[in-house]
């Protein structure tokens, strides 16, 4: 098998690439959907949250008010660092046991790991190849505006809370620019499938 990190900025189309991998045969594994599973009610992940940012961050039924925390982490570096290191080494574990899983299945599976701090979790050092997919910022904001119902302020300051782009780049085995027409995408993505198949 081999393990494929999917990154890129906030908004760049790492979705539509996922996808697209997955269209051409590939598992894939989206940190997003782990990161909520580790914070449901009565996971350890969840305590730590109450502990660290306060019970109000909890909704009347038990579950994680994400709006709420949304609001209190992006404006300050610091706390999102905070809530990062209680999320991430859990997101981890739940990762490679995935991994595993569809490892057994299918030995020569290409997986795709797709995260958007791929890299500021440190979890690209677990992965065999590396894959960015960027974006103009204005592209990053117009996006982020229409998906999340955000103000320019609003979708300015995620974009900004993020690793800048530039630097993702720096660690990618490939880099698809996420602008691209959806034909020119698939064949790019195609392209380097096929690459993948032969490590893997």
């Amino acid at each position: 098998m081999v393990l494929v990190g999917l990154t890129g900025g906030i908004a760049t189309g790492k979705s539509t690439i996922s996808r697209l991998f997955v269209e051409c045969g590939a598992h894939l594994i989206d940190a997003d959907v782990l990161a909520r599973e580790v914070v449901t009610p009565r996971q350890p992940a969840l305590r730590k949250i109450a502990e660290t940012f306060g019970r109000e961050m909890l909704r009347p039924d038990g579950t994680l008010d994400r709006d709420r925390l949304g609001k209190v982490v992006f404006g300050d570096p610091k706390l999102l660092e905070k809530l990062n290191a209680i999320v991430h080494p859990y997101v981890a574990v739940v990762q490679e046991q995935r991994s595993r899983e569809i490892a057994e299945k299918d030995p020569h599976a290409v997986i795709v790991y797709d995260a958007a701090l791929l890299i500021e979790a440190g979890a690209h050092t677990r992965m065999d190849t590396i894959i960015v997919v960027t974006a103009d910022e204005q592209t990053q904001l117009a996006r982020l505006k229409a998906r999340d119902h955000l103000s320019t302020a609003e979708a300015t300051r995620r974009i900004a809370a993020q690793m800048p782009l530039a630097e993702k780049v720096k660690a990618a085995d490939y880099v698809i620019d996420g602008t691209l027409p959806m034909e020119q995408l698939r064949k790019e993505v195609l392209r380097i499938y096929k690459d993948l198949t032969r490590l893997a």
